[in-house]
């Protein structure tokens, strides 16, 4: 199988995450150096079906793994859900000989990596996300240095909420998971963490920690509240009324996605672009990269998406007790 394995092809698909770079660049010279040809997909599946595939050598990584976002870029592609665009794409890789593809992304690149592999295309996907809801892998490429930026930023917002007194309500993001929000609220010291995975959505709790707060001397109150439950500036509007505190809301949007990939992201997506090559090399297909108690492994793909993961219960109880 090692010797049907001639040109592999790298694509990035979904929301961009810092480390993705580092990951193109262990999966470009894992190959070069064992023997293997290798085309960039730009765009994602959009731009596979649009044939904008271009040849890849070694410097053409050079001096990338410190840079966030995506050198290929990315995009959404509605056209790669469909049985024929994913037959058409599937045709395309054979018309530019790539015998097997890494996909970096997340639950929904997994599902085009898996169509691909059932049209004959081998694939592997890595789990690239600043989200940390992929349910075989205990880390993600990009969380670390989104939950980084985040919480300087939250720092930051917590100089100024203390200098007014207010009330500060910061928006992370997360999608439908509370992984940022938790990892943010515990580092950042925050009185009121909102997640979706335990949020029951009784404000009256919130504006009673509020006031009990400020009978305690404190001079501030910081609340995370996760994208998934969002609607932070209606929150705010509702505490200030109840409470009678200024209270401001901040979304911190799109800046966790980007910026400098810190060291683990930059670590962890080169072994794991490494070792997708690897696992290509051996005939491996329909696989999905993960990182589970300490190595690397790899899950078929329908398997990976089956799995559920759940925030862990003594973390979020530890979050409550620090918060008091």
């Amino acid at each position: 199988m090692a010797k049907e394995i001639k040109t592999i092809g790298v694509l990035t698909s979904g929301g961009d995450a810092p480390g993705m770079n580092a990951a193109i660049r262990a999966v470009v010279r894992t190959a070069l150096a064992r023997g293997i040809k290798v085309k960039g997909i730009k765009k994602g599946y959009q731009g596979l079906l649009n044939e904008e595939i271009i040849d890849m050598e070694a410097s053409s990584v050079s001096d990338i793994i410190q840079r966030g976002g995506t050198i290929l870029g990315t995009a959404r592609c509605l056209e790669f859900k469909t049985k024929e665009g994913q037959q058409k794409g599937a045709e395309i890789c054979r018309k530019h000989g790539i015998d097997g593809i890494v996909v970096i992304g997340g639950d929904g690149s997994y599902r085009g990596a898996q169509a691909l592999s059932r049209n004959g295309i081998n694939t592997i996907g890595l789990p690239g996300t600043i989200d940390l809801d992929i349910s075989c892998t205990e880390y993600t490429i990009g969380f670390d240095t989104a939950v980084n930026t985040a919480m300087q930023a939250i720092d930051k917002v917590k100089d100024t909420s203390s200098s007014h007194e207010r009330c500060s309500i910061i928006e992370v993001m997360g999608r439908d998971a509370g992984y940022i929000a938790l990892w943010c609220g515990i580092a950042n010291g925050a009185e009121d963490i909102l997640i979706p995975e335990k949020y029951d959505f009784n404000e009256q709790n919130i504006i009673n920690n509020i006031i009990e707060s400020r009978k305690k001397g404190k001079t501030h109150h910081i609340i995370i509240n996760a994208e998934g439950i969002g609607h932070s500036v209606s929150m705010a509007k509702r505490i200030e009324a109840a409470t009678g505190i200024e209270t401001r809301a901040t979304i911190l949007g799109y800046m966790q996605r980007g910026g400098c990939p810190s060291a683990k992201d930059r670590y962890y997506a080169s072994i794991m672009g490494a070792y997708a090559v690897d696992i290509l090399i051996s005939g491996k297909t329909n696989r999905v990269v993960g990182y589970q108690h300490g190595e690397f492994v790899d899950f078929d793909i329908e398997d990976a998406l089956n799995m559920t993961k759940t925030i862990n219960e003594y973390e979020f109880e530890v979050s409550r007790i620090l918060s008091l």
